[in-house]
C-alpha cells in the first residue's frame, strides 16, 4: 500500500475519532472556558495530527492516547462540578482589574496585564472611555467582563437628568446548597431575612437551592437543582 493511501486512511480515522470525541465533550471543545480546556484541545489536536501523518508509529497508540485524554477531560469536568476546591485549580478564578472605577494595580502586576492590553480589551467591549467603567473582571477564559457606571449605561439616565445609584456586583450567598455566611453578612442581611425570603418562595430546604445571589438593590435570585421548565 502506498504512503499516500496510508496517510489518507489515517487522516480519515483521525477525523472520525476527533468527531466522536467532540460529540462526547459537547460544547466544551468548541468553546474553551479555561486554560485546562486549551491544554486539552492542544493535546487532542497534536495527537490527531500525528495519527494522520506520523506513519512511523502505529495508529493504535495514538488512538489509545486520544481515548485516554478524553476520559481524563471528562472525569476532570465531572469532578470539578462536584468539588469547589478542584474547580479553582482546573478552571482558575476571575480576577478583578477595576473596582469602583479604580484600577487594581496589584492584580494587574500579578497577572502581567498591561494597561495597553486593558484598554484594548475595553475597546473590544465597546468602551472607549475608562472613566465610564465601574468594574472590570478578567474571567477564567481570558475574556474581560465590564460593568459600566449607572449614569453611563445604554440609554443613559445621565442624558435624561435622572438620579442614579451605583450598582455593585451581585453577591453569591448560596452555592450548591450551602449558605455562605460571610457573603450574607457583607450585604447586611442575616439568616432570618433569608429564611423569610425562602419561605416566600416556598423553599423548605436550602439544600434544594443550587445558586443564590443578592443584587446591590437587595433583590434575591435563586436557582434550583430541579427547575420546572
Amino acid at each position: 500500500m502506498s504512503l499516500i493511501v496510508i496517510v489518507i486512511i489515517r487522516t480519515i480515522i483521525a477525523f472520525i475519532f476527533l468527531l466522536i470525541i467532540t460529540t462526547i465533550l459537547t460544547k466544551r471543545v468548541l468553546s474553551p472556558n479555561t486554560y485546562f480546556d486549551y491544554i486539552a484541545i492542544a493535546i487532542l489536536g497534536t495527537l490527531s495530527g500525528n495519527l494522520a501523518f506520523n506513519i512511523k508509529v502505529r495508529s493504535i497508540y495514538f488512538i489509545t492516547s486520544m481515548v485516554t485524554t478524553t476520559i481524563v477531560i471528562y472525569l476532570s469536568s465531572y469532578i470539578s462540578i462536584k468539588s469547589t476546591i478542584l474547580r479553582k485549580y482546573l478552571a482558575g478564578k476571575p480576577t478583578i482589574l477595576i473596582k469602583e472605577g479604580k484600577i487594581l494595580e496589584s492584580n494587574m502586576y500579578r497577572l502581567r496585564y498591561s494597561y495597553d492590553y486593558l484598554l484594548q480589551q475595553l475597546r473590544q467591549q465597546h468602551v472607549f472611555d475608562i472613566n465610564k467603567v465601574q468594574s472590570a473582571i478578567l474571567e477564567s477564559n481570558g475574556l474581560l467582563s465590564v460593568q459600566l457606571k449607572s449614569k453611563d449605561s445604554p440609554l443613559t439616565p445621565k442624558d435624561m437628568n435622572i438620579y442614579t445609584v451605583e450598582e455593585n456586583l451581585v453577591k453569591v450567598i448560596i452555592l450548591e446548597g450551602k449558605l455562605l455566611n460571610e457573603n450574607l453578612k457583607s450585604v447586611h442581611k442575616d439568616e432570618n431575612w433569608l429564611n423569610k425570603e425562602l419561605s416566600k418562595r416556598k423553599v423548605d430546604n436550602i439544600e434544594d437551592v443550587s445558586f443564590g445571589a443578592v443584587s446591590s438593590k437587595g433583590k434575591l435570585y435563586l436557582d434550583f437543582y430541579e427547575d420546572n421548565i
